[in-house]
């Protein structure tokens, strides 16, 4: 049996708990969170040791892998913590707030044999893993172009109490929800070689974005937008749309289905000249243990199954996860680039403030990263 440690014990925290403690394979024998009362109700309930400090609850307990489910803050500084004591880690997402933390604490692995992977759920998604085979077969022929797009009523009000409200905590629509939509097209498209054309604005928070949007260029030929609003009120839960366009065709896909377009007959993938459309329940494999979506599921049963196997080539790993990072990097930087360079325009962000002083764009960037 394989000995599990849950630290951070809020939403997604026991969403992971209740997928895990059905597994055949694991064992959870330790739950670490800061609320008082949360620990008490789990010794209560569930019979694990409880810890209010991770490093102890590792130290103490002999643990084969970490479940972390805290604030983006603190990911960097708990991993590095694990990696060193040779435990595997899966962590909720972001990798890290900025690409520099997240390259030092990738070095930390020095190719030790840990499986390691990051909570980019929509990688196991059964519409988006089947988008993913069909692009690789090359049934749209050579892509050209794309729009990824992700909304929900998420933030209606300045949420200045949580941590979702605090950028320093890595909250704000950047890591929070626009992380999944990059990191998506990473897994289908790769990482972009330039951002362009960045804007990342206020809505009703007064701390951090509601909306992103950003341009991605490729070398080799691909161009493509993300639009990424969670203020939205048209829209009763979040949803993702994606568009592919390619020589031969294009792909539009969404959470329940995807629809692809083909100018000629594909006899081999069995699409027709047309629309042709696939819903979910099409083409949907079941899972185990059932919470909030087959996905969620079945990224925790591929990361034991790579622990049992001893295989680190994850498909969500903390590599992976990185090149999302820099993404979100560049394109922090390209806001404040523009904000810098022209004094006229109107103050879009809270975050990147205009003064009436021109300040050094570095000073800004820093400011932000910090």
């Amino acid at each position: 049996m394989l000995k599990a440690g849950f630290i951070g014990f809020g939403r997604m925290g026991i969403t992971h708990f209740s997928i895990l403690n059905t597994h055949p394979s694991v064992e959870i024998t330790g739950v670490c969170d800061q609320s008082g009362t949360m620990l008490n109700m789990v010794k209560k309930y569930v019979g694990v040791e409880v810890y209010s400090d991770y490093r102890k609850m590792i130290v103490e307990i002999p643990l084969d892998f970490v479940i972390i489910s805290t604030p983006p803050d603190s990911h960097s500084e708990i991993i590095r913590f694990a990696i060193d004591n040779n435990i595997h880690t899966f962590t909720e997402k972001p990798f890290a707030l900025t690409v520099a933390d997240g390259q030092q604490t990738f070095a930390h692995l020095e190719n030790k044999p840990l499986v390691n992977q990051v909570g980019y759920v929509n990688r196991f998604h059964d519409v988006f893993m089947e988008v993913k085979k069909l692009l690789n077969t090359g049934v749209i022929g050579k892509v050209k172009n794309f729009n990824s797009e992700m909304y929900g009523a998420i933030v209606l009000k300045d949420s200045k109490a949580s941590w979702r409200g605090k950028r320093k905590m890595g909250g704000g629509c950047m890591y929070e929800f626009a992380s999944h939509c990059i990191d998506l097209v990473v897994y289908l498209l790769g990482q972009p070689d330039k951002v362009v054309g960045s804007v990342m604005q206020s809505i009703y928070s007064s701390d951090v974005e509601d909306l992103v949007s950003s341009t991605f260029i490729y070398n080799n030929g691909i161009r493509g937008t993300v639009m990424v609003n969670w203020s939205d009120e048209s829209y009763r839960k979040p949803t993702f749309i994606i568009n592919i366009f390619g020589t031969k065709g294009k792909i539009t896909a969404y959470k329940q289905s995807y629809k692809i377009f083909l100018k000629s007959n594909d006899q081999v993938n069995g699409f027709h000249k047309g629309w042709n459309t696939r819903y979910i329940t099409d083409i949907a494999r079941g899972v185990r243990f059932y919470v909030r979506g087959n996905e969620f599921t079945r990224q925790l049963d591929y990361f034991v199954d790579c622990i049992e196997q001893g295989r680190t080539d994850n498909i969500a790993s903390f590599a992976e996860a990185l090149k999302t990072d820099i993404i979100m990097e560049e394109i922090i930087k390209d806001t404040a680039l523009s904000l810098a360079t022209d004094d006229g325009a109107p103050q879009i962000s809270p975050i990147l403030p205009k003064s009436s002083r021109r300040s050094s764009i570095w000073k800004k960037i820093w400011e932000y990263l910090k």
